[in-house]
């Protein structure tokens, strides 16, 4: 499908991780690679300053719940600024809100300008994963503006004020998505329930052929008493394929910890490790860190490592000075990964690969509708006590709990995102998918 599609432009923000997770996959049919807005070389000084104010409002939001006493009430007050409403009753949302009004200010004050500047000089479709920028385009006049929605519900803001006015179409990750985009006034015909784009490395083709492989290899290290295979061996193989259903047993049962792209929650990494010591120390599993770009945590997981096994590899950290280096080896990592320790963000969607997820203590309300939907597909699970993790964790493993997880998720949540994408830019619209996993 690439070689017919045309370049366009693809643009992110940098704000966390999500937002440019979700563009990473796209990369290559970016013009000129993915525009970060808030990034130096996309905008202006001025425009860098409100970034940076921004981004550290961004980042003290999420730190501020851990901050004693007065971090949850002040953690709170922030957090109401981007509630999302319950989903019922159902209903018309379409009028404006405050959030709209504020980012419809910010727009007019300059915000996105240096990417409108960038996006002017060719005529081509607009991409984006960050609300602001689509509805900044919008506003310029761009005919093509597509928005990737990062969350499984999402507040009002993500929508312009006159919704019936805009033109911006939106890649919807999951149904409940779709269900809140026509509450907050856009027609159908803007809305594509393409999935969460996910990277291609993982999937293979759109047969799912690295996936099938992979996850069949998953299911035997999160079922080591047979109790899974024993009640769905015959659908695995079905769905997955007889050939990829052969335990290899080539590697240790692997765990991976992720922080957020502010750096949060370090310390559940140093519990885990310090839980599973005996195991790590005579090689029985294996424990992934995951520090993104975040240095100082770096620093803290090496601390770790050392202390528990300085002269093993039981224990890896992945760290980047890049964003893209950091994916890159994040996904290289997904490939052995059999459960995936993190907060439930945009790596929720993840789930659609069959890891199952265990789920650290959400920072902000879209992570409550992340969570809500992990558990609604049965695709995740609440962590436990961290420090008990040598415990409660192998008690799911020993139940074939885990690997129930890892199939809920494969078969429930969208796995062609990427592709589904790709498809609309080609056609304009989405062919009907009637197979029950290639979707």
């Amino acid at each position: 499908m690439n070689d017919s599609i045309n370049k366009v432009w693809v643009v992110s923000a940098d704000m966390g991780y999500g937002h440019q997770r979700a563009v990473y996959p796209l990369r290559d049919i970016a013009e000129g690679g993915i525009i970060t807005v808030g990034s130096s070389e996309a905008v202006s000084k001025a425009e860098q300053k409100l970034w940076k104010r921004l981004l550290n409002a961004y980042e003290f939001f999420s730190r501020a719940k851990g901050i004693p006493v007065i971090g949850p009430p002040f953690f709170s007050m922030l957090d109401s600024l981007m509630r999302i409403p319950s989903f019922y009753p159902m209903r018309n949302l379409s009028s404006s809100t405050f959030q709209v009004n504020l980012l419809e200010s910010l727009i007019e004050k300059g915000l996105g300008k240096g990417m409108l500047e960038k996006i002017s000089t060719k005529n081509l479709p607009v991409i984006t994963s960050f609300y602001a920028s689509a509805i900044a385009a919008d506003k310029k006049g761009f005919n093509k503006v597509y928005c990737i929605i990062c969350d499984a519900d999402i507040n009002r803001v993500w929508v312009a004020k006159d919704p019936w006015e805009s033109r911006v179409e939106y890649f919807a990750p999951c149904g409940k998505v779709a269900q809140r985009l026509r509450a907050y006034g856009v027609p159908d015909e803007r809305i594509h329930l393409t999935g969460f784009p996910l990277p291609l490395e993982l999937l293979g083709d759109e047969d799912l052929s690295v996936l099938k492989k992979d996850l069949a290899q998953r299911l035997f290290y999160l079922d080591p008493k047979g109790k899974f295979w024993t009640r769905h061996g015959m659908n695995v193989e079905y769905f997955l394929g007889k050939e990829n259903c052969v335990f290899r047993n080539d590697r240790k049962l692997t765990i991976t910890y992720a922080v957020g792209g502010a750096g949060a929650q370090k310390e559940i990494g140093e519990k885990i490790a310090k839980s599973l010591k005996d195991k790590l120390r005579a090689n029985e599993i294996k424990l992934i860190l995951v520090a993104g770009i975040r240095k100082e945590v770096n620093d803290f997981f090496e601390s770790v490592k050392n202390e528990i096994i300085p002269d093993g590899n039981s224990i890896q950290i992945i760290y980047s000075e890049s964003l893209h280096g950091y994916f890159d080896l994040f996904n290289k990592a997904l490939h052995d990964t059999d459960i995936l320790w993190t907060k439930p963000s945009e790596l929720s969607f993840y789930s659609a690969l069959g890891i199952p997820i265990i789920m650290s203590p959400i920072i902000g309300s879209q992570e409550k509708f992340n969570r809500k939907w992990l558990r609604e597909i049965q695709a995740a699970m609440k962590q436990e006590t961290p420090d008990y993790t040598d415990q409660w964790l192998y008690d799911l493993l020993n139940r074939g709990t885990l690997a129930e997880s890892a199939w809920d998720g494969f078969l429930k949540a969208r796995k062609l995102g990427t592709f589904k994408i790709k498809q609309v830019l080609v056609k304009g619209y989405l062919d009907k998918e009637t197979h029950p996993v290639l979707r």
